[in-house]
Formats: C-alpha cells, structure tokens, sequence
C-alpha cells in the first residue's frame, strides 16, 4: 500500500491549489486563493504573505475566506467571524444500498444546484463551484431536493462538499445515500474522502460518524471582508 502524506489536509486550499486546481489559483507570493468565481477560499504557507494577498484579492472577491491559523489583514478589511470546522476523514467505503435514484448532476442542473445550496448554506457555492468536482442529486416530482459532491481535490484526497437537503425532505435518508454514493467515488478513484463540517452542527457530526467518519482536526475557516 502506498504511504499517503496526510499532513497535506492540514492545509487543504493550498495544496488543492498546488495539485489538482493548480488551474484554477490566484498566486500571491506564499498565500493562494481560488479563482473567485469557483471558490472564495485561500490558504497559505507564511502568515506574513497574507497581508498583501488578502488586499489584492478584495479587489476580486469582498467577502472570502482563508483556511488556517488566523491571518494578518490590513486595517481596510475585517474578519468578520471565525467558523471552526471539524475537518473529519473515513477510510473504508460505506456499505448502504441506495434507496433513491441518484443521478450525475450536469450543467442543465447548475442553476437549480446554486440555488438549493445557497438556500441552505449561503455564501459558499458560487456560479462556478460545481465545475470543482462531481455534484450528484435526488429528485423528487422532477425537482432537486438534496445533494452532494466534491470541492477540494489534491492528488490522493477529494473533499465532500454541498451535502444539503431540501428543508422540506429532511429526515429521509437521502443525505447518507448522497455521502455514500460520492464516498465510494472517491474510493473508486484510489482518493481518501475527507470533509468539514462547523463543530456545532452535531446533528450532521453525529451522522457522519456513524458512516464511518473520524475527527483529524479543528480547521478555521476566517470570513473576510473589506472594513
């Protein structure tokens, strides 16, 4: 089996950038952000550098975030809150047999993705973010009501991302169907899944530790904006 340098997710964005989304990075000198239209997420490998980077970037994206130790910022932008996430791991596959159809979501369902989520969790999924990895999806009366998928990707982890069910269909199953089928995907792929959730969402927490998930770490997210 081939040793797998897990110390990469202890900076996901960076290293998301570095490999797999090398495409999609905007380079300042020792801090990386994702093209804004795509993500507004950045990491870093010297605090030092996020000063500047975090200015020129206001001028693309106002409200954004870095991943990490707590970054230094000019006085004409704020951190406006500090979300701590439970960054969890799962190493085997989940063994549930789907109850529902699932099915690949495709451009022709990018608006009706975008607005499910920003229902749900605003703020993170922009016009782009569904091009980031693959994003799959439970309909009901030919209407979207839960999904999940892939945002951050290095070479050996993918991250599950966008798990969200329709306020009215929740309790249902169709998250944990959703977090196996993308699970097993990664797995397929010979990647290690791995995900965050806010560490006060204990409902989620609890769900996914039942499929087979374990905590590695806290990881804040710091929201940006300009003062």
């Amino acid at each position: 089996m081939k040793i797998i340098d897990e110390n990469k997710l202890d900076n996901p964005v960076w290293y998301s950038l570095l490999e797999s989304h090398e495409e999609l990075a905007f380079n300042y000198d020792g801090t990386k952000f994702y093209n804004p239209d795509y993500c507004p997420f950045g990491g870093f490998i010297e605090v030092e550098s996020t000063l500047n980077a975090a200015n020129q970037y206001a001028l693309f994206c106002e409200n954004f975030f870095l991943v990490g130790e707590k970054p230094k910022i000019a006085d004409s932008l704020q951190i406006t809150k500090e979300l701590v996430c439970l960054q969890m791991i799962i190493r085997e596959k989940i063994q549930i047999t789907p109850e529902n159809e699932i099915v690949k979501l495709t451009e022709e369902h990018s608006k009706e993705l975008f607005d499910l989520v920003n229902l749900v969790q605003p703020g993170y999924f922009k016009p782009q973010t569904f091009l980031l990895g693959d994003y799959f999806g439970i309909f009901l009366n030919g209407k979207l009501i839960a999904i999940a998928g892939e945002r951050m990707k290095m070479n050996h982890f993918t991250e599950v991302s966008a798990i969200i069910t329709h306020p009215d269909h929740t309790g249902k199953g169709y998250a944990k169907q959703l977090i196996a089928h993308v699970v097993n995907k990664i797995f397929n792929e010979e990647k290690i899944p791995f995900l965050h959730v806010v560490e006060n969402n204990i409902g989620a927490i609890k769900l996914y530790e039942k499929l087979g998930f374990t905590t590695r770490r806290k990881m804040s997210f710091w929201n940006i904006t300009k003062s």
